[in-house]
């Protein structure tokens, strides 16, 4: 018989070693993969927003943490300091701030990095999107099929199974600024208030409301027009979230359809202007209504509560959240065409 020398109780020693060193410095590297390789360290360092021209006129604190101190996301710096643009891995440009061509865009662009185009006003409102071809990496808008996207406000869950309806003094209110007699809203509101009287407020009536009167005031009707200025697909804005919603009124919404609607919100807590025939029918449904039919509107307050989007670093800070998952190195070739479909 030959003598093999794997046989040996010594080498098969060695081996048995040998396998369980293995094991040990796969499984090291299984639970500790940020140690493998450079690479996946540098994934580990804050993701670099830079922000190229703030939202609003007066320009908050972004320096430290901002988006973990005050929205618990965490790897996300903001930055407004345009010489730190080699080392942003995103460029956000909102397109209210952007000038007609392209002097005031950096003069390039790093490989790798990624610029994002947003915008809260609807189509109707946008102008120039035909200079902005090819620019764009990403979308960040109110619509849900945006890159990133940035509602005016959302239900949370809420457990406290109470409802909160504010005593009323009034029938229907509404606060409008900007009145063009060529918009949906300011046809229906005329044809509306030949059957019923609407308290309206706003700079178009020469009574603006402070910020702390808008919902004290608001809050004493128990319909709302909730009327959006330009009608498109979810655009549904602090009209409904903010002065009919969280103000406790029952929001009488003219917009996208009743189903876009009920992508938001349920069902039950608004009247929808299309709900009706005629102008005067729903007129009639709101002098009418009884008061069990009403509170019935507010059954949504023992599930949810309202979230208003309000702060531009929260908005900003969401696009870290989302980061992982979106799509690298692709360009909208007719921003327009997307903006307007």
């Amino acid at each position: 018989l030959r003598w093999s020398p794997w046989s040996r109780p010594g080498v098969k020693a060695l081996i048995t070693v040998g396998v369980f060193v293995t094991t040990l410095w796969n499984l090291r590297l299984l639970f500790n993969p940020s140690k493998g390789s450079g690479e996946d360290s540098k994934h580990r360092e804050p993701l670099v927003i830079l922000v190229w021209e703030w939202p609003s006129k007066q320009v908050p604190n972004v320096s430290g943490d901002v988006c973990y101190e005050l929205y618990g996301i965490t790897g996300c710096q903001l930055t407004t300091e345009r010489q730190l643009l080699h080392q942003a891995d995103v460029v956000v440009f909102l397109h209210s701030r952007l000038q007609p061509g392209r002097d005031r865009l950096p003069k390039e662009r790093l490989p790798g990095q990624n610029w994002v185009w947003v915008s809260l006003e609807s189509p109707s409102n946008t102008r120039a999107l035909a200079e902005w071809n090819q620019t764009f990496n990403w979308v960040m808008t109110y619509r849900q099929d945006s890159d990133i996207f940035i509602p005016y406000g959302k239900l949370v869950p809420n457990r406290s199974a109470t409802v909160n309806i504010p005593a009323k003094t009034n029938l229907v209110s509404w606060v409008i600024s900007n009145y063009h007699r060529t918009q949906k809203r300011a046809e229906v509101y005329k044809n509306l208030s030949r059957y019923l009287h609407v308290n309206i407020y706003g700079k178009a009536n020469n009574k603006p409301l402070c910020k702390d009167c808008l919902l004290p005031t608001i809050s004493k009707s128990k319909f709302y027009l909730a009327f959006e200025n330009s009608i498109h697909r979810d655009y549904i804005t602090e009209k409904l979230w903010r002065n009919s919603l969280l103000a406790g009124t029952v929001p009488v919404v003219l917009g996208p359809p009743r189903a876009n609607y009920e992508q938001f919100v349920p069902a039950d807590s608004f009247i929808h202007v299309n709900d009706f025939g005629s102008l005067e029918e729903l007129a009639t449904f709101l002098k009418t209504m009884n008061s069990s039919r009403y509170r019935q509107f507010f059954a949504w307050q023992r599930r949810f509560s309202v979230k208003l989007y309000t702060d531009w670093r929260e908005r900003i800070c969401t696009i870290c959240t989302v980061y992982p998952h979106l799509p690298h190195g692709r360009l909208y070739p007719d921003l327009q065409s997307w903006f307007n479909s």
